[in-house]
């Protein structure tokens, strides 16, 4: 997994069964955070490659997009430019964040912070009850965020990351619709500096 380190007219995403998959979230200094298209993919593969060391190449994510009935992937953008992207990977009631990754000159701007509100939330539209993710154990930063959001420590797979070697840390996130999960992420939304200007409708 890598770490942390679209347009508000693109429609919503649609699901088995009719449900609907929020299109879009814009946030006060302009960034957007809206589903991942193959028009995308350039930038994003850019962004993976300067933040992962053993990064997924562009047609791997041309293939997962390829599976909307099990993927689901969003990107930030800042007016024309991609800036950080995040993957659900879900099964029945449980899902994964495959890949996430921030643009290395747009960190610190609580643009994954952004990113994973709007995973957990369109993961709880998809009817996901508890989320999953690998981390480096070196990772402070990413593992104080998904700390925030409630992720608890659930294991550790050992030389997980193919560059170093270095473990995983396998964190967990259970309820993700329920009531306390969703107050902090209300908190959590609260505490920005940046404020939501629109968010999807039903």
């Amino acid at each position: 997994m890598a770490e942390v380190v679209v347009s508000a007219a693109e429609p919503a995403g649609r699901v088995p069964g009719g449900a609907s998959v929020p299109g879009h979230t814009e946030w006060s200094d302009g960034v957007l955070v809206a589903p991942m298209k193959r028009r995308h993919l350039r930038a994003v593969a850019s962004i993976e490659a300067a933040s992962n060391g053993h990064p997924w190449s562009r047609s791997l994510f041309e293939g997962e997009l390829r599976m909307p009935t099990s993927r689901h992937w969003l990107i930030a953008r800042d007016h024309r430019e991609v800036v950080g992207f995040a993957g659900l990977m879900w099964t029945l009631d449980e899902g994964h964040i495959t890949n996430f990754a921030v643009h290395p000159a747009r960190r610190r701007e609580h643009i994954a912070t952004r990113l994973l509100l709007a995973q957990c939330r369109d993961a709880v539209d998809l009817g996901v009850t508890s989320l999953t993710l690998e981390v480096r154990v070196s990772n402070s930063a990413a593992r104080s965020l998904y700390s925030g959001f409630g992720f608890a420590p659930g294991g550790i797979r050992r030389g997980y990351y193919n560059d170093n070697g270095e473990d995983a840390l396998i964190m967990w996130l259970h309820d993700i619709g329920g009531e306390e999960s969703s107050q902090r992420r209300t908190r959590i939304e609260a505490a920005l500096p940046v404020g939501v200007v629109a968010t999807p409708g039903p």
